[in-house]
């Protein structure tokens, strides 16, 4: 038997149109620019005295209550993520969507804020959309504090040079958890920031939570800790068990879970900022509790396409403009017919697949897996042949055109390899020969269906 990998930068589009536009400005923070950004540079002023701007920062987790209750908390936690990220993952608990055992992300080109605008990234979505555990549901993010209240504080803080992926968690189960995890580790990079959003013990008749009645601040205090083992230890099991055991009301509790599965071996957690609001107005009978925690590692990420983000659009825009011109003329075109100049990066020789999405569902998907031409080259004749000559499904239509997904996928050379425990899911494609019969799994295929490294060689 003969394995070999392949690693492949893939990256996807198709038409998007819609935007999400924050509702709780001016009820939860202050919805006028200037005001709010106001408020944002006296939080993180304040946060810069005490905590030190770190180079290694790869996760968070941050309070989402309106910001005169944790704002500085939050700003805290934010501070120590002291570099320039290109995405931002946000995870939070759905408290008005009646979300089940899925996640739930948005298929639109931006989040909108009293701040500006900020960019979906699409290609991330797309992917995740593809897995069995997310679905496309816009309309769930309005009014959902757990992600807009972070939007604000993100843009003053990181800029307008990133990405959103904004993420919204039901009721999942330990099994939906680990899937959406290892989903997501095949979408980060050195460059992401994964954010997980929960506020923490609420206590009080008003939560229906009140285990204890006497030394309010303390025992408060000391639930909260004690989450914070767990949590430092990176086990979502034992952070799960600890919420069964206790009855502890964190909102976020899927979300912290998640962003602890996706944690790499030699991450370490850090406290950043504890606070409750019963320190804040002096009312303990109602108390919520805000923690910043700080996740210090290396997201270990795919290897590097070597496309810059101008010849990732050009070989998309290359493939929807080839299915188009192939499915009128029923010719394969050249670069002159399709009006495109490509770059010399994309005159190199390198396989590809092309892979073609409807509603979530694979319409087509045919590639090289040896390079034998030039990439843009492969891009059109697999384009062509993931439309309309796929054995497996009816040549694509015009009318389908429109809501095609595409997803292209740039491959290395296969290297040989001695053990399947080399395997990296959700980084490395695989090739198996065996008996004269072969099979190819392309990078993303284990962490759509779930699968662990037993389950894919068996498929």
């Amino acid at each position: 038997m003969w394995i070999g990998l392949i690693g492949a930068a893939v990256w996807a589009g198709g038409p998007v149109e819609r935007d999400l536009v924050c509702s709780l400005a001016g009820f939860w923070y202050p919805a006028e620019p200037d005001e709010l950004r106001g408020q944002l540079k006296g939080f993180f002023e304040s946060a810069s005295l005490s905590v030190p701007a770190r180079q290694d920062v790869i996760g968070l987790i941050l309070p989402h209550a309106g910001y005169a209750y944790s704002g500085p908390t939050a700003a805290k936690g934010l501070a120590a993520a002291g570099r320039r990220y290109h995405r931002v993952i946000v995870i939070g608990p759905s408290h008005r969507y009646p979300a089940g055992d899925f996640l739930i992300v948005p298929r639109v080109r931006s989040f909108k804020t009293p701040l500006g605008a900020i960019p979906i990234d699409q290609q991330v979505v797309d992917r995740l959309v593809a897995g069995q555990v997310f679905r496309d549901i816009p309309s769930a993010f309005q009014g959902e504090n757990s992600i807009e209240i972070q939007l604000p504080l993100l843009q003053y803080h990181l800029g307008d040079g990133f990405k959103l992926v904004p993420i919204m968690a039901g009721h999942c189960s330990l099994q939906t958890i680990r899937q959406a995890a290892e989903l997501l580790k095949a979408c980060v990079d050195p460059q992401t920031l994964v954010i997980a959003s929960s506020d923490f013990t609420h206590y009080g008749r008003s939560y229906g939570y009140v285990p204890f009645t006497d030394d309010l601040p303390r025992r408060i205090k000391e639930l909260d800790m004690g989450s914070l083992g767990p949590i430092q230890a990176k086990d979502p099991n034992a952070f799960l068990q600890y919420i069964q055991r206790t009855g502890a009301t964190i909102c976020g509790y899927i979300p912290v879970a998640v962003l602890l599965a996706m944690m790499p071996p030699d991450a370490k957690a850090e406290l950043i900022q504890y606070t409750t609001s019963g320190q804040i107005t002096g009312d303990w009978s109602q108390s919520v509790s805000y923690m910043s925690v700080a996740f210090l590692g290396t997201w270990p990420g795919a290897k590097g396409s070597g496309l810059s983000q101008y010849d990732k659009a050009t070989l998309l825009n290359l493939a929807r403009k080839t299915i188009a011109f192939y499915l009128e003329q029923r010719r394969t075109p050249t670069l002159a017919d399709l009006g495109i100049q490509v770059s010399d990066a994309l005159k190199v020789p390198r396989a590809a697949f092309v892979t073609l999405k409807r509603r979530g569902q694979l319409r087509g998907c045919i590639g090289d897996v040896y390079p034998r031409r030039p990439l843009y080259e492969s891009v059109i004749d697999n384009a062509i042949n993931a439309a309309v000559r796929d054995p497996r499904f009816a040549p694509v239509t015009a009318s389908e055109l429109g809501q095609l997904h595409i997803e292209i996928s740039a491959l290395t050379v296969p290297e040989p390899i001695d053990s399947p425990e080399k395997i990296r899911l959700g980084v490395d494609g695989i090739i198996l020969t065996k008996a004269g019969r072969s099979a190819l799994f392309l990078p993303q295929v284990a962490p759509e269906q779930g699968w662990n490294i037993q389950q894919t060689l068996e498929h």
